[in-house]
C-alpha cells in the first residue's frame, strides 16, 4: 500500500535548503524481534534534509520501537539503517548524537536536580568527549550553547533561568528544555515523541515555529503525535504504521483526517458528533458561587443526570483548579455544591468519592495509576472496602469478577487481569483508569484530559465509553483543552478565563473558532474549523 517514494522537489514541498540527491537518513527493510515477536516486518522510507515526516499508528503499532532504533537504543535484527550514505548498523546513544540524530523522548529524560543550562550543554560535552565528560567542564561555552538553544524554543536567556533546576519548572517548560537540549548541537535530525502532550495551544505554536526554524537550517524532524491536527498544521510527509508494518507514505496535506484514522486502525471511525438525541434527567450538581482564593471565584453552573458538560480555557484560566475543587482534591473556600439535592463537603478525595463523585485526573501516570502493580490492584483500590470478607480479607472471587466485568465493558487489551499497568498501551491504561471509578457506581464522572498521549482508535473507543456512560444516566464533567473532544462529545461547553465562567453554550452550536474567541486565544491561521479535513 506504500506510495511511490519522491523526491521533495516533486511533490512540491519547500526543501528549505537545496537538497543534496543523498537522503540524511534510509532505513531499508528493518525488522525488530523479540523472542517470537516480529515488532517491526521490513519498514522502507527515507528521510530528506529540511524536511518534517509525521509518524503515525496507534500505540503498539511499532513507532516507539523504530524510534529506539534510530536513535542508537536498539539494534535492529534485520536490515540497515544509512546515515549520510553509509550504513551504521553499529549506532548507540551516543554515537547516534555523533551522527547528528537527536531524540526528545516523552519522558524527557532531563536530570531534575541540576540546572536548565547544565541539562542542555553537558549533553553536547558528552557527545565531544565520546560519552566522557570533560575533567574539566567549559562553563563558559557550556552557558553559550544553552543560551542560543533557548533563544531557538522562545525561552529565557539569562542567567536566572540558566541556573535554575529543572525540577523547579512547570511541566510545559520541561518539554521546551528538552527539545533546545535536542537542537543545541548540530543535529541532521530531531526525532520529538509526543512533543506537545504538556504544553498550551500558545506553547504549540511556538513548537511549529521552532519546527519551522529548523527547516530552515537544513534540519529534518519526525515528529511523533496523536494529533493530527497539529501535523496537518505543521505540513509535511505523513508515514503510517499498523501492526508492525508501514501501510503507507504521503503528503500530510493531501490526506484527510478520516483516512489517516483508517489507514492506522484499519476501520471507519467517527468524526462527526458522538451525541444523538440526549436524554437528559433532572439537575444532580448544582454549583453556587464557588471560590477558591487566587484560583476562581463566582463559579455557578448546574449539570442533569445523563449530561455531558464540558469546560474549557487557557492554562490559567482556573479549569484544573475546579476540577481538583469538585474532587475534594483541593477544597473551594466558599460557596455550595448539591448532588441530587444534598448538600455537600468536600474537604478531601474520600469525601468526593463517598457522595458518589469519580475522578479521572489529567495525568494518569503520576496521579492516577500503580503502574507496577495489576489491573486488578488498579480497580479495586477506591473500593476494597466492599470487598472484604467477614474476616477483614479481600474475597479474591468478587475482585476478580467485578475486574474482570469492567475491563470487558470498557474493551480494554490485556493478556489477563493479574497484567501489570506498565505493559499497557497508553489507551488500555487510561481505560483501567475509568474503570477504577466506575468500579464506585459513581453518580457524577469528571474527565480531566482522558484522551491525553491517547491514539485514534482508542480516543473513539473512550468516546463511546463515555457515551454510553451518559446514555444510562450518569452525569458527566469533561475538562480539556482539546476542542474538538469537546464538541463532538458534549451537550453544553463552558468557557473560562480568569478564573470565571464567562460563557457556557450547546456545543452543537459552537466551532472551534467559536471556542478560541471565547478563550481570549488568537485563532491559529489557517485553523478554521468548519474548513477542516
Amino acid at each position: 500500500m506504500q506510495d511511490e517514494m519522491m523526491e521533495p522537489e516533486a511533490r512540491g514541498e519547500p526543501t528549505g535548503v537545496a537538497a543534496p540527491t543523498t537522503p540524511f537518513i534510509e532505513v531499508r527493510n528493518l525488522h525488530k524481534r523479540y523472542g517470537g515477536v516480529h515488532a517491526l516486518r521490513g519498514i522502507s522510507f527515507s528521510i530528506e534534509r529540511g524536511q518534517t515526516y509525521h509518524l503515525l499508528g496507534e500505540n503498539g503499532c511499532g513507532k516507539s520501537t523504530l524510534i529506539k532504533i534510530l536513535s542508537g537504543a536498539q539494534p535492529a535484527s534485520e536490515g540497515d539503517l544509512v546515515v549520510d550514505g553509509a550504513v551504521r548498523n553499529d549506532l548507540n546513544p551516543i554515537r547516534a548524537l555523533q551522527a547528528g540524530i537527536e531524540t526528545v523522548y516523552q519522558d524527557l529524560s532531563l536530570l531534575p536536580n541540576v540546572s536548565v543550562e547544565e541539562n542542555i550543554g553537558l549533553t553536547r560535552q558528552l557527545v565531544e568527549g565520546d560519552g566522557r565528560l570533560f575533567r574539566v567542564i567549559d562553563g563558559r561555552g557550556l552557558r553559550q550553547t544553552a543560551r542560543d538553544a533557548l533563544a531557538k524554543v522562545g525561552l529565557p536567556t539569562d542567567s536566572a533561568f540558566l541556573g535554575r533546576r529543572i525540577e523547579e519548572l512547570p511541566i510545559a517548560t520541561r518539554q521546551l528544555v528538552a527539545i533546545a537540549r535536542a537542537i543545541a548541537g548540530e543535529a541532521g535530525l530531531v526525532i520529538m515523541d509526543e512533543p506537545t502532550t504538556s504544553l498550551t495551544r500558545r506553547e504549540v505554536e511556538n513548537l511549529i515555529s521552532v519546527v519551522r526554524k529548523l527547516h530552515a537550517d537544513g534540519v529534518s524532524v519526525l515528529f511523533v503525535t496523536h494529533k493530527l491536527d497539529e501535523c496537518k498544521a505543521i505540513g509535511g510527509r505523513a508515514i503510517v504504521m499498523r501492526d508492525g508494518e508501514m501501510v503507507r507514505e504521503c503528503d500530510i496535506g493531501s490526506a484527510t483526517k478520516r483516512e489517516l484514522g483508517q489507514w492506522m486502525t484499519g476501520r471507519e471511525l467517527e468524526e462527526g458528533r458522538y451525541r444523538e438525541n440526549p436524554r437528559l434527567g433532572p439537575v444532580l450538581l448544582d454549583v453556587k458561587d464557588l471560590n477558591r482564593e487566587g484560583r476562581f471565584q463566582g463559579v455557578t453552573f448546574a449539570v442533569a443526570e445523563g449530561e455531558i458538560f464540558g469546560v474549557t480555557g487557557l492554562l490559567d484560566s482556573g479549569r484544573n483548579e475546579l476540577a481538583l475543587a469538585l474532587a475534594g482534591v483541593a477544597p473551594p473556600d466558599g460557596g455550595e455544591i448539591s448532588l441530587g439535592g444534598t448538600a455537600l463537603s468536600l474537604p478531601d478525595p474520600a469525601s468526593a468519592n463517598a457522595a458518589g463523585i469519580g475522578y479521572v485526573p489529567e495525568d494518569r501516570l503520576t496521579e492516577g495509576l500503580f503502574l507496577e502493580k495489576p489491573i486488578e490492584d488498579n480497580v479495586v483500590t477506591a473500593i476494597m472496602h466492599r470487598l472484604r470478607s467477614r474476616f477483614g480479607l479481600i474475597d479474591p472471587a468478587k475482585s476478580a469478577s467485578l475486574t474482570t466485568r469492567l475491563m470487558n465493558e470498557l474493551k480494554v487489551v490485556a493478556p489477563n487481569i493479574k497484567a501489570p499497568v506498565d505493559s499497557l498501551s497508553g489507551g488500555n491504561q487510561q481505560r483501567v483508569l475509568i474503570g477504577r471509578w466506575l468500579a464506585i457506581e459513581p453518580r457524577l464522572l469528571i474527565l480531566h484530559g482522558p484522551t491525553v498521549g491517547v491514539d485514534v482508535g482508542s480516543k473513539d473507543t473512550i468516546f463511546r465509553i463515555i457515551q454510553g456512560l451518559a446514555a444510562n444516566g450518569m452525569a458527566v464533567i469533561l475538562i480539556s483543552d482539546d476542542l474538538p473532544e469537546l464538541l463532538q462529545n458534549c451537550d453544553r461547553i463552558a468557557v473560562m478565563q480568569k478564573g470565571r465562567i464567562v460563557a457556557c453554550e450547546p456545543a452543537g452550536s459552537l466551532s472551534e473558532n467559536d471556542l478560541y474567541a471565547m478563550m481570549g486565544a488568537a485563532i491559529p491561521d489557517g485553523e478554521a474549523a468548519e474548513d477542516r479535513a
